[in-house]
């Protein structure tokens, strides 16, 4: 199911979420203009297992920044349409809300610390790979978590594709984000250990990083629900 539009009216001007979706839009415009040379980039500005832990060392001419710069780069570069597209919807739809209920400020350092747990999720689970790890998701995944614990009652319009056909439904946040996680878990076990592909590690550990940090970032008025009770 894809997400379109959620009933959740905000009170504050998004801007964090507005720069992140640009600045998003306009690596990867930049991506096309490398060419050949993109390849290249995904080594030097993604994250890479084995470098990042150490275990491997990248070629001089690649070693552009330190490898540990790579974690925050590669959550703005994308490798394809359907890939940043994707992304910039689900940033779309739930990010309002999520810097409304911290704050811009602090919406960012949120944003970027599920980031990097979601860099570590993948990574420590095989650090021997070389395949370099680019995306967005695993820091969008943590606001998917935040808003399940703070807006779980909230109706989701989603596109329900039936082979080439889509229908429109409005569902819970709650069943929604639960749906998407659980996609997660399968798709992450039946992949196991195949290298290259989505990185769905990094969508498990974000997503679990956004439901316990936003314990911690949320305004003090904002109330989470764990178990249909309200804290």
């Amino acid at each position: 199911m894809i997400p379109i539009h959620d009933d959740n009216p905000v009170s504050i001007t998004p801007y964090i979420t507005y720069l992140l979706i640009l600045s998003c839009i306009l690596v990867f415009f930049w991506e096309l203009s490398l060419a050949e040379q993109l390849k290249g980039m995904f080594f030097s500005l993604g994250v890479v297992p084995a470098t990042l832990v150490g275990i491997e060392k990248l070629p001089a001419e690649l070693l552009v920044i330190p490898a540990w710069l790579s974690i925050f780069t590669s959550m703005f570069m994308h490798g394809s349409w359907m890939h940043l597209l994707s992304n910039i919807l689900y940033l779309w739809v739930f990010g309002n809300n999520i810097e409304d209920a911290m704050g811009h400020g602090r919406f960012l350092l949120f944003y970027l610390l599920c980031g990097v747990v979601a860099v570590f999720s993948q990574v420590l689970p095989e650090p021997a790979s070389i395949v370099p790890m680019i995306g967005a998701s695993g820091a969008i995944s943590g606001i998917l978590g935040a808003y399940l614990l703070l807006y779980p009652r909230a109706q989701i319009l989603v596109a329900i594709p039936l082979g080439i056909i889509f229908f429109t439904q409005r569902l819970s946040a709650f069943f929604v984000l639960l749906f998407w996680f659980a996609m997660q878990l399968f798709s992450s076990y039946v992949s196991g250990e195949q290298q290259g592909g989505v990185a769905f590690g990094a969508h498990i550990g974000g997503f679990v990083a956004g439901m316990v940090l936003i314990i911690f970032f949320r305004n003090k008025h904002q109330y989470i629900y764990f178990f249909g009770n309200r804290y």
